[in-house]
């Protein structure tokens, strides 16, 4: 007890009371520091983001400007393909309508043989009774295996009976073939 006795009288209080002052001082100055520092670079963001806004609003404008240009410069250049008839770069060519016959009346042809010979260009009967055997042949050999087996020999004769209309004739001649030859 003496001890707290002598803790209490020998201690120095005013000290003490210096330190606790000093420390008050100095955490209200920094306090202060912190808080101004922190209210200048709250302002200078609310600067930024206030330019910032100001900026977009301008680029918007901009954009919703030229999006409009370019919409009505696309129209106008769809208005004019349609009333010129120009498609892409090259000027608008009609290609000229094939005639297409039933290729599949010839005693032998197929829907496949057929679209063969359309995509070599052989649409009527016309173009069958005009393309050499052996054209066909090879139309045929580039089908495949499948269509190898076929003997094309009689279908530009049939061709052409169909040509002329020369249906009974052609159908009396079907008659007497087997499977196209």
């Amino acid at each position: 007890m003496e001890n707290v006795k002598c803790l209490l009288t020998n201690f120095p209080w005013d000290l003490l009371l210096f330190l606790l002052i000093l420390g008050g001082i100095l955490w209200w100055l920094i306090s202060r520091w912190l808080a101004g520092r922190l209210k200048d670079h709250t302002e200078e963001l609310y600067y930024r983001i206030s330019q910032l806004e100001s900026e977009n609003g301008k680029l918007r404008r901009q954009f919703t400007d030229r999006t409009t240009f370019l919409e009505s410069e696309l129209e106008a250049c769809r208005k004019s393909k349609v009333a010129t008839g120009v498609t892409g770069f090259a000027p608008m060519v009609e290609k000229p309508k094939v005639k297409k016959d039933d290729l599949k009346i010839v005693e032998g042809i197929g829907p496949k043989i057929e679209e063969l010979f359309n995509n070599s260009g052989i649409y009527s009967f016309e173009d069958l009774a005009n393309t050499p055997v052996e054209k066909l042949k090879a139309i045929l050999e580039t089908g495949g295996s499948r269509f190898q087996i076929h003997d094309p020999t009689t279908w530009p004769r049939q061709g052409a009976l169909a040509r002329d209309g020369k249906w009974e004739e052609l159908k009396k001649w079907q008659e007497e073939l087997n499977k196209g030859k």
